[in-house]
């Protein structure tokens, strides 16, 4: 591939109709952007355990578009519809990434949804060091680091709470992720096959849950979006 990460942001909007009206007219800059954090994750990767990857192809695949995948659905489920158009995502929708590690998907996001207000939890605190350096470097004004466990993160503030190879959606996971949401908000996991997926949440009602397939260029492999609802017995 003569440029992955171009490639693969062109294929994610030539694929969702919402991800090329939002990504679309900045694509360069976002481009720069991703870049430029991806050159710090391999500056302190080293040093910081951050990411596993075997090279700049594999960080851009397996994280950065992985990442991006979702941003489709993000916007249709948290966005304001524009008449005979896509929509669009509501100004200053609350975003956490819970057990954020090295900014993933938080910061690709921050990158992408420049109107979004995205909070990166993260207890450890030489990553938590990291988050805020590159959040720094690459001008995010819309990022918010909280160096702290996702259990005692201040409740009821978030639109939206994703998680990425954070951890098994367990009852108790699950219970400290819902306190974090406002009313309204909900759950986003990013996850691998459907059939693992489907074991993972086979407790909670049908109606407050939705999976959905996730198109990541150059990726081989299931990816799935699931999105909870606030269940009424948690």
């Amino acid at each position: 591939m003569a440029n992955p990460l171009t490639e693969g942001l062109l294929a994610l909007c030539a694929a969702d109709p919402e991800i090329s009206a939002l990504l679309g007219p900045r694509l360069d800059a976002a481009a720069v952007l991703l870049d430029k954090y991806m050159d710090e994750i391999e500056a302190l990767n080293p040093s910081r355990g951050l990411v596993k990857v075997s090279g700049r192809e594999e960080l851009v695949v397996k994280h950065i578009l992985d990442s991006l995948a979702p941003l489709g659905h993000i916007v249709r489920l948290s966005g304001v519809p524009a008449a005979g158009g896509p929509a669009f995502l509501r100004p200053e929708f609350r975003i956490a990434d819970a057990g954020s590690g090295a900014g993933l998907p938080g910061i690709p996001l921050a990158i992408c949804l420049p109107g979004a207000r995205i909070s990166l939890i993260e207890r450890a605190a030489r990553r938590a060091d990291f988050l805020r350096n590159a959040a720094a470097v690459l001008g995010l004004s819309n990022v918010t680091v909280e160096e702290t466990e996702m259990e005692k993160a201040p409740p009821g503030r978030f639109d939206l709470v994703v998680f990425r190879a954070f951890r098994p959606l367990e009852q108790a996971v699950l219970k400290g992720l819902f306190r974090l949401l406002a009313p309204g908000g909900r759950l986003a996991a990013y996850k691998g096959t459907r059939e693992k997926t489907e074991k993972e949440i086979a407790g909670l009602p049908p109606e407050r849950r939705e999976i959905y397939p996730l198109f990541v260029p150059f990726l081989n492999g299931e990816r799935h979006f699931v999105v909870l609802g606030v269940p009424f017995s948690v």
